[in-house]
């Protein structure tokens, strides 16, 4: 298993599971215990979208993160019963506003909540910062995956980000 020799180079790390939608209930269940085992402490959006719904039954001694699944804060309420946190997206929300609407309604309910992006510049990733100033979990790597980002990127060392500078978002 590949979380184990994860496990074994950084036994120190907090190590979360991206599942990208890849299992079924049947996987999923069988392989929680070996999760649990190697000290996951979070997995993310383990089954389809389409076809999660059984999350909502199934015991899962690990937190499970909303991906896919969650968009907007009108698809809230379809899948809120079905994982412990949500990984809310601007790309997804569609802008601060609504992703601040989103992120009010789980914490309201008492969900944890992870900020996350898709690949973007460090324009994308400055109000996305704004949501992340109080999340248990920040994913706003998207302009270290460009050739090229903007000409006053925000900066980073090592896993931590620089203010954006007044000259890319005001």
């Amino acid at each position: 298993m590949r979380v184990k020799a994860v496990r074994e180079g950084a036994p120190d790390s907090d190590l979360m599971v991206d599942a990208n939608e890849g299992w079924d209930a049947a996987s999923f269940t069988a392989i929680m215990p070996e999760l649990q085992k190697l000290g996951v402490v979070a997995v993310e959006q383990p089954m389809p979208a389409s076809d999660d719904a059984s999350l909502a039954e199934i015991e899962h001694p690990i937190p499970i993160i909303a991906d896919e699944s969650c968009h907007a804060s009108d698809s809230y309420a379809d899948f809120k019963d079905r994982y412990d946190m949500i990984n809310i997206k601007l790309d997804k929300t569609g802008g601060l506003t609504e992703a601040l609407k989103l992120k009010e309604m789980a914490e309201a309910d008492g969900k944890k909540v992870m900020i996350g992006c898709m690949v973007g510049s460090s324009l994308a990733m400055a109000p996305a910062m704004v949501l992340a100033k109080d999340a248990v979990i920040a994913d706003l790597d998207g302009p270290l995956l460009l050739a090229e980002d903007r000409p006053t990127p925000i900066t980073y060392t090592g896993s931590m980000m620089s203010l954006p500078p007044r000259e890319l978002w005001g």
